[in-house]
């Protein structure tokens, strides 16, 4: 691999361009940034430089600074190793350079790289580049300048928008709000920033600073009313993520004490913010998410992977639907059987509702709805298996059933064909077992709602072909899902770490805790909900057919409590039949770069089409169609019950523990559960089981550098 350089080249027409080569998205590593400080004093010291370009190779701008130097800083406890970009090079030797400095954008200019060309005195960019400034995403705020140039070049509001989501625009966009002066054509893009940066120096185009404009900015009153908004929105929204006031708070001190004293505060609060708690976890995060698609024994052998055109899944119920959605929504063809005509019907009918919900939502175009559904096709029987390249098997948690539904298709479809089952908890050998085709039956475990949730869990066996697990690595990028690869054990890795989450808060209650206690304290950890609302969601069938599962294969380390018992005794089974209301209006970003995750919820794959009945809305909780779930009272007299049948309350009264006491008792059980699956190889590495319980659990991702500092896991 080349060595990250700055080229340097000056043209018969006295422009100096400078090249920033660092492939593949020419990263702002510590080789460029001092290249380019060298590079722009030589054009500086240059008589033959009239005016400088400054781009980047292979039509890619800069996707910003290289964020290994901050993992680096973690690891060392060094912050020395942060260069200072903000003043030396972007201030020093870029805006306040004595020779005009014109961007030419291509590709993509993210973080660092748009705020170097926000420090330029113009910014030429070709078509459908993108810009942003994404960095909140990593528990940091811009620290080259960011914070103060984007609010001076496109106003206020819309740059703490774009700041605030970490949301990137196009330069299209960017040209309507005044961040690009021109776009031209890819071919054209060197030629004409040339000659704009000629055109300043002889004073026909404007020389801009921007961290000296204001015209942007309004008046005072009118910027803290903004930024006054803007705190509001965050205290609400993510109030445990301290970079986005942190923000707020730099872009306002920049407003109020002029662009230069905003830069030193940016570059000040960017420092502290590098080496916190939540920065750690989310850089842990964000490499640990590139980490995941390089599988031993599977990616590293030069296997390619097989073109899966035509996939069926067995089962229309909540599952086996959003499956066939996410299959459609990714171009593959899908036949869907069930076993009569009524269940298809239901089925074709609920991913319907499941691509025309995407449609409503601005999430799809009609057009490419009606494509998708185009593509999927009914059957009762096995006759249009056998030209098949994938089949899922999403039926109820029945180990017989799944037997005898994969010895069937051993016999119908192709050799060639994946078989996959969707299990949550039966151990896949079981399910091969009267088969001759173990090397192609995998697990490919999605989580609820599938067609929405961004995990795709790939269990393998000792005996599954690393081609099979190639191509199910590859159908789950196709179809926009982030596939792990896990080993095969009850529960496999996510559900298999966090079973004793809900076991710690059934142990509080019925030592005398309060249900809305433990639920209040594990939202402000930072879970969208708590332990007991999930299982009014998922329904208490579910909760009730997991602990079984469990408690048979882990029965020493297995809190039998009556609760659940005694709430479906009381007529009470929970609230499932509002979890697509829940799903659909209670978004949750992640921020693990542009991953939008709505709630999960623990278990909810567990047996869910075995429910008995629907469920009648009874639980913990009340409630309506608008507003927030209300503590229902009723609930108490039978969590007296079950604290009675239980007995384990020291002298029959309620333990006294504190807030943080609470939480450790939850959540250091299923760290502890993480070590076994480690210590098991039930993952390839510590840092895939991160990812997994981020998208598979919404565990709160910027929690990690805490959690493994209490528990020294070593997240190599």
């Amino acid at each position: 691999m080349a060595l990250p350089k700055v080229d340097f080249e000056v043209g018969a027409d006295g422009v100096a361009v400078i090249t920033m080569c660092n492939p593949p998205v020419n990263a702002l590593a510590i080789p460029i940034i001092m290249g380019l400080k060298n590079r722009f004093d030589e054009a500086a010291r240059r008589n033959d430089v009239k005016a400088i370009v400054l781009t980047g190779k292979g039509g890619r701008f800069s996707g910003g600074f290289d964020i290994s130097v901050m993992q680096k800083v973690h690891r060392t406890g060094d912050s020395s190793h942060l260069p200072d970009v903000s003043v030396e090079l972007v201030v020093n030797s870029i805006e306040d350079s004595k020779k005009p400095v014109v961007a030419a954008v291509a590709g993509l200019a993210l973080g660092g790289g748009l705020e170097l060309a926000m420090g330029c005195h113009a910014r030429i960019a070709a078509p459908r580049a993108q810009l942003g400034l994404p960095e909140l995403t990593l528990g940091i705020i811009p620290g080259f300048g960011g914070t103060q140039r984007l609010p001076r070049l496109i106003g206020l509001s819309k740059a703490v928008e774009m700041m605030l989501t970490s949301k990137p625009i196009t330069s299209e966009e960017g040209r309507k709000l005044g961040l690009i002066d021109a776009i031209v054509s890819s071919e054209e893009l060197l030629k004409a920033s040339r000659l704009w940066a000629l055109e300043i120096g002889e004073r026909c185009k404007p020389w801009v600073r921007s961290l000296h404009r204001t015209d942007k900015i309004g008046s005072l009153s009118e910027a803290r009313e903004v930024l006054r908004t803007a705190r509001q929105q965050v205290k609400k929204t993510v109030p445990h993520l301290p970079q986005q006031l942190a923000c707020v708070d730099v872009i306002e001190h920049g407003i109020v004490h002029g662009g230069y004293s905003g830069v030193l505060k940016e570059a000040e609060v960017f420092k502290q913010l590098v080496v916190s708690d939540t920065a750690k976890g989310l850089i842990n995060v964000f490499f640990s998410q590139r980490a995941i698609s390089k599988v031993p024994g599977v990616t590293d052998i030069g296997l390619k992977p097989r073109n899966v055109k035509k996939a069926a899944v067995i089962g229309g119920g909540l599952m086996g639907s959003g499956i066939a959605t996410a299959l459609i929504l990714g171009n593959i063809h899908v036949i869907l059987k069930e076993i009569n005509p009524e269940f298809l019907l239901k089925g074709i009918k609920t991913i319907e509702a499941n691509v025309n919900g995407l449609v409503r939502r601005g999430k799809l175009t009609k057009q490419k709805a009606d494509a998708a559904l185009s593509l999927l096709r009914g059957v009762l029987d096995y006759s249009e298996f056998k030209d098949v390249d994938l089949v899922i098997e999403a039926v109820i948690e029945n180990i017989s059933l799944k037997q005898t539904i994969f010895s069937d298709l051993e016999k119908i479809c192709p050799p060639h064909c994946i078989l996959a089952s969707n299990t949550s908890t039966i151990d896949l050998d079981v399910v091969g077992k009267t088969t001759s085709s173990q090397n192609r039956i995998a697990g490919a475990h999605f989580f609820s709602p599938a067609h929405i949730m961004p995990l795709l869990e790939i269990i393998r066996t000792d005996k599954t072909s690393a081609q099979v697990i190639l191509d199910l690595i590859t159908v789950g990028k196709i179809i926009k899902k982030t596939p792990v690869v896990v080993g095969n054990c009850t529960g496999f890795a996510v559900n298999k770490t966090f079973f004793p989450y809900s076991q710690g808060a059934h142990l509080l209650v019925n030592l005398g805790v309060d249900v809305f206690r433990i639920d209040t304290l594990i939202r402000n950890f930072g879970f969208p909900i708590g332990p007991f609302q999930l299982q009014d969601l998922a329904g208490y069938g579910v909760a009730v057919a997991t602990s079984k599962v469990f408690a048979d294969a882990f029965s020493d380390r297995i809190f039998k409590s009556p609760l659940l018992d005694l709430l479906i005794k009381s007529g009470r089974n929970g609230n499932s039949v509002s979890m697509r209301f829940f799903f659909f209006n209670n978004s949750y970003f992640l921020c693990t770069g542009n991953i939008l995750c709505e709630y999960n919820q623990l278990f909810l794959t567990l047996a869910i089409s075995a429910l008995p009945g629907k469920n009648n809305g009874k639980g913990y909780y009340i409630y309506e169609k608008a507003g927030k779930p209300k503590p229902d009272p009723s609930i108490l007299p039978i969590i007296e019950e079950s604290r009675r049948l239980c007995n384990i309350m020291p002298n029959g009264k309620p333990i006294s523990v504190t807030d943080q006491e609470i939480v450790e008792m939850i959540l250091f059980p299923v760290v502890n559960e993480a070590c076994r699956v480690l210590e098991d190889g039930v993952v390839i590495r510590a840092s895939d089981l991160d990812i997994a319980s981020v998208l598979g659990m919404s565990f709160p991702n910027y929690r990690f550098d805490f959690l493994y500092s209490l528990f020294k896991i070593d997240n190599n």
